[in-house]
């Protein structure tokens, strides 16, 4: 039980099937109604509280029950959550007998009657990195049915032919018994208190159940026979690959394949067989491959199947399972029974049924499927060097929590003027208010945010309007219900979960570095190699993603061990090959696809990535994630020491090209602003702890971060100055987690005042929102901020940085010098202009006279300033405000007219390149732009009277 209600919560553990405490517990009265008030007593000598981290005797229940047939489970509302449990399920201390009790009447605790069964283990308040005992199950009611043989929900491997033994006893009197067999009654005794019955000569896979009754109260037990088919071998059809191969002639046909070496046979249960297969549904084994497969045949088009795999090994190691029932680890769409009832229709509509009677995650399969009419099939990327990437959480982005949210509001990502969406994952993870890491199907897009159409009509807007979608994935790892794991894991328990066994071809036993989440990835092996690179092209091919952002790339080696952080830090061959093999096989499918690795490494490895393949005739190179929290939440705070933000730009790491992706904040570092206003400096008249205050110093946070030549990243709504702390809980308290035993609501679903409260109509908020929109536009348009940066390389509150790109000649922006006043007083701040004469603040094209280099300019405190040697062209102070132009019909199809007479109209791809030209236009002269691609572009016109226009043009 507890490892399924795990996953949800468990993303930073570093041992979710780590070993249990053993407890010594008893119940009293042993014989219970759910009516009768009960007390578990927990002998605290079998508990070391030490090794929980527990302080104060602070020891819980967690519990769950179940109806009278074992199916209905519920969680008792009393738990609260794993990482933070309910104060009313705490147990009571007796010091003088060192013992724990909790007194409770089941069907009050549980909120629920007809209670067959009751689960629990003890646990600390946050349960995370194996803080519990055992699972412990115990029978409710005076009439009980022991089930002595087979043992209850059991399958048993048989050989075709033989006999089958069926015992059971039941106590409080006679009672009478029934046994089905596939849904057909084949013994009945009328009165006994215990049953045998041997079902001979057994040639078919059989389900039973046994319903014991007495008075009014029925008790079913269920089990299986499944019969060893003797598996086929023939050869495998040529081209077939892992998973579902559909036949692309025709929709009444479609091939599974399965990799399951060790494994004795398989059967392919599913709708199409009433989830009885027969022998015709066992699948046969390439005698090459070793892989199995089955050809099914008579399905219907358009029709939504459902199916999983029954793995059996008919000689198990220890511990290990005979039979595992598993979906497809190469699904593309999964049903959940744990998940998905919890899933809002509105997000998505008409969703497949999980098939009655069935357990554990099911594969859909659905012949004749309408491929997606995508509108824009040859999005041109923005170049690395100009991405600015806004990471998003979907869950946390708006109440609503799906894709729908982010199409409605892309007109908030536009006018910000990033180039690229970076989706933390959406891959199938477990459980639904999760960050996605988690992830227990790599292939199967997770139904919580919406349907696989909407996430492609959300990357199809993205590319008509020019914005790259990059998606975070979790191959490092995997979790507790993924295929692999299951199919070789230790379950001594048999709940079907299980870490995985010295037989598993796809995971380590331990984690081969210092990092571990779930269960840890073996990347040596050529198998776990060809199922990344199958997660890799479903993603590129059929989704159109832009990009990967490899979570905890320090997890690929096989060279470390887990207590070993030196080792796991170091520089390893193994990690910078088989990453550099993945990036490859990206780029084969797709030569411009963005990789990107959160590493945080030491630069020796990081630069092997970096600098990989960037004199390609396209140029590669992996951008690495660059942490620069700390000194940009110094800056903003106020303090001097350790606001050396010099590694923002590549060149200090060693990249021969702009390959890092610096940012000042992402999901797993504090909020600057929430710093800001705890721990902000202040000299009495100026307090950072100010909310105004701390939110007019973000423009300049942006103006020091954001222009930095190379690829950037904000965290959703750093752009409006986002303060509540990243470890608010669910109950809007913040909780750092300071004991170590609350919990720190990192993983908590957050609120929504950004768009409640309307921080875009905040002039403190969309300040901050406005300037950075005007400095990506000046980064994602002007040839300067492709250029060379030098970064004053101190701790200081003066932040000094001059661009130079010395491709672009003196009559053009070739020079740039970014200061700020990160103190709280105003401050003359040194300069060291490039050169004398003429100077323009990009921001708003104002001049000034440079006749000393090296002369200080007085800064107030918090403000920045941005010179630039000549003025910026698109970034001008009426920027698409239009006031005296008009284009028209926008979108446009082919002409586009302007109301104006103009000398010169140049149009822009969002990226910022020249794509077209045109001189001399007249009053309502057409101008042909049928040759462009689908998408948003920049219009600059300029009139008879010199004065320069900029506005948007939707090409349709």
């Amino acid at each position: 039980m507890k490892k399924t209600l795990l996953l949800l919560f468990l993303l930073m553990s570093a041992a979710l099937f780590a070993q249990t405490q053993t407890i010594t517990y008893s119940i009293n009265p042993q014989t219970f109604e759910d009516t009768t008030p009960i007390t578990i007593t927990v002998d605290g000598s079998s508990i070391n509280e030490g090794t929980w981290s527990v302080t104060g005797n602070a020891l819980y229940l967690w519990s769950w029950s179940y109806d009278i047939n074992d199916t209905a489970q519920a969680d008792s509302p009393s738990n609260g959550s794993w990482t933070a449990s309910n104060e009313a399920s705490r147990f009571t201390y007796n010091s003088a007998t060192d013992t724990y009790t909790k007194t409770f009447t089941p069907s009050v605790y549980f909120n629920r009657n007809g209670i067959g069964k009751i689960g629990f283990l003890i646990k600390a308040k946050d349960g995370t990195g194996a803080k519990q005992s055992q699972d412990i199950l115990v029978e409710v009611g005076t009439f009980q049915v022991n089930l002595t043989a087979p043992v209850e929900n059991s399958a048993t491997i048989l050989a075709s032919g033989s006999n089958f033994n069926i015992t059971a006893t039941n106590t409080n009197g006679l009672a009478s018994y029934s046994l089905k067999a596939n849904g057909v009654v084949i013994n009945t005794v009328a009165s006994a208190s215990s049953y045998t019955y041997l079902h001979t000569s057994i040639t078919s896979n059989q389900t039973y159940e046994l319903a014991v009754t007495q008075g009014a109260t029925t008790i079913t037990k269920k089990f299986s026979a499944i019969v060893n088919p003797n598996t086929v071998s023939a050869a495998m059809p040529a081209g077939l690959v892992d998973g579902i191969n559909y036949n692309s002639t025709d929709a009444t046909k479609a091939t599974l394949v399965l990799d399951a070496p060790l494994k004795d046979f398989v059967y392919v249960a599913g709708s199409f067989n009433n989830w009885q297969p027969s022998s015709a549904y066992a699948m046969k084994k390439d005698p090459t491959s070793g892989k199995f497969w089955l050809e099914l045949t008579g399905l219907v088009s358009g029709v939504s199947n459902t199916y999983q795999y029954w793995v059996v090994k008919t000689t198990p190691i220890a511990n290990s399972p005979a039979l595992v029932k598993t979906a497809d680890p190469y699904s593309t769409l999964v049903l959940s029974p744990y998940d998905d009832p919890s899933i809002p229709a509105a997000s998505y509509p008409n969703m497949p049924v999980y098939p009655v009677g069935q357990s554990f995650e099911v594969t859909v399969l659905k012949t004749g499927q309408t491929p997606y009419n995508w509108k824009v099939t040859n999005f041109t990327k923005p170049e690395k060097d100009k991405l600015v990437v806004y990471e998003v959480l979907v869950r946390d982005f708006d109440a609503a929590r799906s894709y729908q949210s982010l199409i409605d509001k892309i007109d908030y990502f536009k006018n910000l003027k990033i180039n690229a969406i970076e989706l933390m994952p959406v891959m199938e993870f477990e459980g639904n208010e999760s960050w996605g890491y988690n992830t227990s199907f790599h292939m199967a897009l997770d139904k919580f945010y919406g349907t696989s159409d909407k996430l492609k009509e959300l990357i199809d807007l993205c590319h008509q309007n020019g914005i790259a979608v990059i998606l975070d994935v979790a191959l490092n790892h995997a979790f507790g219900r993924n295929p692999m794991v299951r199919m070789w894991m230790n379950d001594p328990d048999g709940d079907g979960f299980g870490a995985p066994t010295a037989e598993n071809p796809y995971f380590n036993t331990v984690a081969k570095h210092s990092y571990s989440v779930g269960e840890d990835f073996n990347h040596q092996s050529l198998k776990t190699q060809y199922y990344v690179d199958r997660v890799i092209k479903q993603w590129i091919e059929e989704y159109k993603i832009d990009g990967f952002r490899w979570d905890l790339t320090k997890g690929f080696t096989q060279a470390c061990t887990a207590n070993d952080q030196n080792c796991t830090n170091a520089y390893q061959q193994d990690r910078v090959d088989v990453l550099k093999k993945y990036a490859d096989y990206s780029w084969s499918l797709d030569p411009t696809h963005y990789t990107i690795f959160e590493h945080l490494g030491t630069d020796a490895e990081e630069k092997e990535w970096a600098n990989y393949r960037v004199a390609d005739p396209v140029s590669k190179g992996i951008m690495m994630w660059g942490k620069m929290t700390d000194q940009y939440s110094q800056l903003a705070m106020g303090y001097a020491t350790n606001t050396d933000i010099s590694r923002m730009a590549s060149a200090s790491h060693g990249f021969v090209a702009n390959r890092l992706m610096g940012y000042a904040e992402s999901h797993d570092e504090e909020r600057v602003m929430y710093k800001s206003l705890q721990f902000g400096a202040s000299n009495g008249s100026y307090d950072v702890k100010n909310l105004n205050t701390a939110l007019s110093r973000m423009p300049a946070l942006g103006a020091v971060s954001l222009l930095v030549p190379g690829p950037k990243m904000i965290w959703h709504f750093g752009d409006l100055g986002w303060e509540s702390s990243i470890f608010t809980c669910n109950n809007n308290t913040v909780n750092t987690d300071v004991d170590g035993t609350a919990g720190d609501c990192k993983l908590d679903t957050k609120p929504q005042p950004q768009w409640v409260n309307n921080w875009l109509g905040n002039s403190n908020r969309s300040k901050i929102y406005n300037d950075w929109a005007k400095m990506i536009t000046l980064k994602t348009t002007e040839p300067v901020f492709l250029g060379t940066p030098t970064i004053a390389s101190a701790s200081t509150l003066s932040v000094n940085i001059k661009i130079t790109n010395s491709n672009l000649s003196s009559a053009q922006l070739k020079d740039v010098l970014i200061l700020a006043n990160f103190d709280t007083t105003a401050k003359n701040v040194p300069t060291g202009f490039q050169y004398t004469g003429i100077w323009y603040n990009l921001m708003d094209n104002s001049t000034i006279n440079v006749t000393d280099v090296n002369a200080v300019i007085n800064i107030p405190a918090g403000e920045y300033r941005i010179y630039g040697n000549k003025v910026a062209n698109l970034a001008i102070e009426d920027f698409e405000k239009g006031n005296t132009v008009s284009l028209y019909p926008n979108p446009v199809s082919n002409y586009f007219t302007l109301n104006i007479a103009t000398t010169k109209v140049q149009v822009y791809a969002i990226s910022g390149q020249l794509v077209k030209s045109f001189a001399n236009g007249n009053t309502d002269s057409q101008f042909n732009v049928s040759d462009l691609e689908t998408g948003l572009y920049v219009v600059k016109a300029l009139d008879e009277n010199g004065k320069t226009q900029v506005m948007k043009l939707i090409k349709k």
